[in-house]
């Protein structure tokens, strides 16, 4: 039998770590993390009295589950938002999701603070969005399903080298990802990759905000300052150990394109991307992306995640769409 433990207490982050459980679970992604989600709440969290962490136990207090929500008003939702958390939800060990997600529930009605839920994040092909969804209408819950905005995060399956990615692909998209690279160095020169380190990633981050600030459209404004002590904090908090990877193309010396992602359980997850619009006949996002994928298959990385935004560009690598869910919980009355 399972019991629920709630914490309004944002210490809870660092004193019941729960990163194991987030690798036990195939749902588990690195924006399940306890770290990643505690910088969330410090940069992002709409008031400091509305955190509620979910511990489920088993036993002796032996962690089985975990979920992470905020409270706005009266909805209840998953901690991470939408702008820059990709997956959401529940971890837990994956012989016993049924019963946490059950228990989950019961832990909540228990609650009267919220009226609604609204949870997004949810791939459809992992298990708690039917899990949460059953648990929800077996207890009388008004339960609507949709997808989530931006609902798609196309994904690549890797295989164990380069030669058998690009063979994967379909004919055109294998001759494009070359033709772009030849093209770069026949009109620009050499090009090399360079990663951030320690030493280098103030600097490095430096230059890919300026870039990123350069975009066209919404994602020009997207960096202001409080996004960019999030992304610096992320940096800070995740690059000794190799989670947090920010690349950027050089050449003729200067750094034309940078993309920042993170790799966690074998997988690398592509997070943003910006390039130096002077650049953009070469495509030189295109061909660090390449690269990124290259780099992410000689680390042993068995995917590649584009995260969530159904552009066109993604599946020119042999992406496959993923379907991204939210479920809209009402408890009537």
């Amino acid at each position: 039998m399972v019991k629920v433990r709630l914490s309004e207490d944002p210490r809870d982050f660092l004193r019941r770590d729960w990163s194991a459980l987030v690798r036990l679970d195939p749902a588990g992604t690195f924006f399940h993390l306890p770290g990643y989600l505690k910088l969330y709440w410090e940069e992002f969290g709409q008031s400091s009295d509305h955190l509620l962490l979910a511990f489920v136990e088993e036993g002796e207090g032996e962690p089985v589950g975990v979920c992470a929500f905020e409270r706005i008003g009266e909805t209840l939702r998953f901690l991470g938002g939408t702008e820059v958390t990709d997956y959401l939800g529940p971890v837990a060990r994956p012989e016993r999701a049924q019963a946490v997600a059950e228990a989950l529930w019961d832990a909540l009605l228990g609650m009267d603070a919220w009226r609604h839920a609204d949870l997004r994040g949810l791939p459809e092909d992992r298990a708690w969005l039917r899990l949460l969804r059953e648990g929800a209408r077996a207890r009388g819950l008004l339960v609507l399903e949709d997808d989530d905005p931006n609902g798609a995060a196309p994904y690549v399956a890797l295989p164990g080298s380069w030669d058998a990615y690009l063979a994967a692909l379909p004919a055109k998209h294998r001759h494009e990802i070359r033709r772009k690279a030849n093209k770069l160095r026949a009109e620009a020169g050499d090009y090399r990759v360079v990663a951030a380190d320690e030493g280098t990633l103030g600097p490095m981050l430096d230059r890919f905000v300026e870039l990123h600030r350069q975009s066209e459209g919404p994602k020009g404004v997207f960096m202001v300052p409080g996004m960019e002590i999030f992304f610096r904090r992320l940096g800070e908090a995740f690059c000794a150990e190799g989670r947090f990877r920010l690349t950027f193309l050089e050449l003729q010396g200067s750094l034309v394109a940078g993309t920042i992602g993170f790799a966690f359980a074998g997988t690398t997850y592509l997070y943003n991307s910006a390039y130096d619009r002077s650049w953009a006949h070469l495509a030189p996002g295109m061909v660090l992306v390449a690269e990124d994928i290259r780099l992410a298959i000689e680390d042993g990385c068995r995917g590649f995640d584009l995260l969530k935004g159904d552009y066109a560009y993604k599946y020119r690598f042999g992406a496959v769409r993923r379907r991204i869910r939210r479920l809209t919980v009402s408890r009537g009355g």
